[in-house]
């Protein structure tokens, strides 16, 4: 007699919608909930471990001398770092920059609540709805860290627009919403060497990549720069 094969469940969009950057959506698998960004996979619930790190590592590049840092964290997403970061209680402010509206409602009332409830309630956390490539060229605000998690990594953006952000010109526009002695730390699917040397010629310091470990594939890393003060 044999046994049929377990089929895999389909995953259940719980929301789907045209954004002001495209589609965007919300899915259900299994027990895990995932953003589609114009259907390029973005992120999922199943971990977490490598947003924690990106705050950690921003957290532990700090400048002691710091009071009451602020953090700026590029991109909501499903609320990881986020969260985290208003577990920390050292962050004397923490400021989110998302550009898709539907993410922001999912977290607010929608079914990422659950993840990032007490964090949005927390009196330290603004939410921003602007795009992180404009706001780091425009605002007169500055921040002891720049938490960047809006792309799967340097060489692998969810759009066009992007990308000028991981050149010399986009890292001059996050270094001047940095402190001196600011860290930049920046989220990636895979490790870059050739991002590592931009940062450098960007004037950056300190400047090393952090992996977190894996059975096997390539690892997730936190690539971190220093603004020199």
């Amino acid at each position: 007699m044999s046994t049929p094969y377990d089929i895999p469940e389909a995953p259940e969009v719980l929301d789907r919608r045209e954004g002001p950057y495209g589609e965007v959506a919300l899915r259900r698998h299994g027990g895990l909930l995932q953003i589609i960004a114009n259907g390029c996979f973005l992120m999922d619930t199943s971990d977490g471990r490598s947003e924690r790190l990106l705050v950690d590592t921003a957290l532990a590049a700090l400048d002691p001398e710091a009071a009451d840092p602020g953090v700026l964290i590029g991109g909501l997403g499903v609320g990881f770092s986020l969260a985290h970061a208003a577990g920390q209680p050292r962050w004397g402010r923490i400021t989110v920059v998302e550009r898709e509206p539907a993410i922001i409602e999912w977290h607010r009332t929608g079914p990422l609540a659950g993840l990032s409830g007490e964090a949005l309630a927390d009196p330290r956390t603004e939410i921003v709805e602007q795009d992180l490539v404009v706001y780091v060229k425009e605002t007169s605000d500055t921040f002891d860290a720049l938490c960047l998690d809006i792309d799967n990594g340097p060489g692998w953006t969810v759009d066009e627009g992007n990308q000028g952000l991981y050149t010399p010109d986009g890292l001059a526009a996050c270094a001047r919403v940095l402190k001196p002695r600011g860290v930049l730390a920046v989220w990636s699917a895979k490790p870059s060497p050739e991002f590592e040397g931009t940062l450098r010629n960007a004037g950056f310091r300190q400047v090393r990549t952090e992996e977190i470990p894996v059975a096997r594939g390539v690892p997730d890393v936190v690539h971190i720069g220093v603004r020199p003060g």
